[in-house]
């Protein structure tokens, strides 16, 4: 499902750019997981993620729930799933492989930061739909004013770095979801609230510039500025 650019993720090529497999971004990523649960008031009883990564998502919200509460994790990446075998315990599991099998059925299937990778996403996108009563995805807003001024430079950083093959707007992103059978029942814009240690003093700045935009109105920031994700929970 994942087409060619797949050798990225399977071959360590992935891994050697990304040594931590974005682990460290976990954190804020379970959490909007948990703000949109709560907002449907939805309290599943089964819970899987394909593309899991580091497996850092699930491990945060096994800890949330309630121990009978079963996880499971999706991954085509071998080199990856050796290290969310570490995190395995009683109700976590990880599993190689790109959706979970047919006929497997899920009360929240969780696609965060996934399908701007997938060659035939809507392919993929249609093949997950049966896996699970709701869905959630994480879907980067690469699109914006910045990155066209910048002649497509946070794109291409983004295509180079991570993997991206397409890139979405808010409405797009909503139109492809629907266009893919799937019914939209919340949304809302997230922001990546990381250090900015690590970045120089110019991106540093503009980073902390976004945040400050980004508490008076979202959605207007989002479009004016890379750097913004759309979390869905769907149907």
């Amino acid at each position: 499902m994942y087409g060619p650019s797949a050798k990225t993720y399977t071959d360590g090529s992935y891994l050697r750019k990304n040594p931590t497999w974005h682990a460290e971004d976990a954190s804020y990523k379970a959490k909007d997981i948990i703000t949109l649960l709560a907002r449907n008031g939805l309290r599943p009883r089964s819970i899987c993620e394909v593309g899991c990564g580091s497996g850092g998502i699930l491990d945060l919200l096994s800890q949330e729930f309630e121990a009978s509460v079963q996880f499971t994790g999706y991954d085509i990446s071998e080199q990856v799933l050796a290290l969310c075998r570490l995190r395995e315990k009683k109700n976590l599991h990880f599993i190689l492989g790109d959706v979970p099998e047919e006929g497997a059925r899920f009360d929240l299937v969780l696609a965060i930061d996934v399908f701007e990778h997938v060659e035939d996403y809507m392919g993929f996108l249609r093949k997950l739909q049966s896996r699970g009563t709701h869905k959630i995805f994480r879907i980067p807003l690469n699109l914006s004013v910045q990155s066209v001024l910048c002649k497509s430079r946070p794109i291409l950083r983004a295509r180079e770095s991570y993997g991206h093959l397409h890139y979405f707007t808010k409405e797009t992103a909503l139109a492809t979801l629907e266009d893919s059978g799937y019914k939209i029942t919340d949304s809302f814009h997230s922001f990546s609230p990381i250090s900015t240690q690590a970045l120089g003093w110019k991106r540093s700045l503009l980073k902390s510039m976004k945040k400050v935009l980004f508490t008076l109105d979202r959605e207007w920031v989002a479009r004016l500025l890379d750097g913004f994700s759309l979390m869905v929970l769907a149907e």
